[in-house]
């Protein structure tokens, strides 16, 4: 993981730093609020460690103007301050997790792992990749090798079912179901004229093909022919 410490004690942020590098991550310190929010917003980091009390700007200051900005990196708070009230004001400022001075070094790097974990999971949730096809659901875009395809409503909902899929075998009902909350057949060639559109614009001018018509069956997303 690549950790950022936000830590004004150079003690506390020297045990930190030298125990996380032991466990194969790559640290950097900030010994200030102001150096913390720079490096946080500029950085590209995996979990940040967050002191409460920090000089130039306090931690749950800094925690703020991330969210406010859209930035989801986890944030473990630290903290001497342990009251009810204190957890609480910290985790609704922002942070994701809360621990209070002193604490186990063990202790510390379990909640990291974890915190780094559910974050993962949540942003895998967001997103469908095939190959070089991306399908982001927080920015409703659809990319393949890094250029951006636009698609009609029903055409990125149909991928987006196939994409669930993936490599499995989707049916004409299942279509008819997911896609347009059809519980009969209407006996049209709408999944046709769909599955054509969408495959011309996902799979035409790339030399892998991805959409796949499975005779008698229905359609596969998937890398394989």
């Amino acid at each position: 993981m690549h950790i950022l410490i936000i830590e004004d004690d150079k003690e506390v942020a020297g045990y930190l730093a030298n125990g996380l590098s032991e466990c194969g991550h790559i640290v950097d310190h900030a010994g200030n609020g102001n150096d913390g929010l720079h490096l946080a917003i500029t950085g590209d980091y995996d979990v940040l460690i967050v002191d409460r009390m920090l000089p130039g700007r306090d931690g749950l200051s800094i925690v703020r103007m991330l969210r406010a900005g859209g930035d989801t990196t986890p944030v473990l708070v630290l903290s001497a301050l342990g009251e009810v009230d204190d957890r609480v004001t910290g985790l609704q400022s922002g942070g994701d997790d809360y621990l209070v001075k002193p604490y186990a070094f063990s202790e510390l790097l379990a909640r990291l792992d974890a915190l780094v974990r559910r974050h993962v999971s949540a942003v895998n949730l967001m997103r469908y990749e095939i190959a070089d096809l991306v399908l982001d659901l927080k920015a409703h875009r659809v990319t393949r090798g890094g250029k951006t395809i636009a698609l009609q409503p029903r055409e990125y909902r149909l991928l987006e079912v196939l994409m669930q899929h993936r490599d499995q075998v989707v049916t004409r009902t299942m279509l008819l179901e997911q896609v347009w909350d059809y519980h009969f057949n209407p006996q049209t060639n709408v999944i046709d004229v769909h599955i054509s559109r969408l495959r011309s614009k996902i799979d035409k001018g790339f030399n892998l093909s991805l959409l796949h018509t499975v005779r008698g069956s229905g359609y596969k997303l998937s890398e394989k022919p």
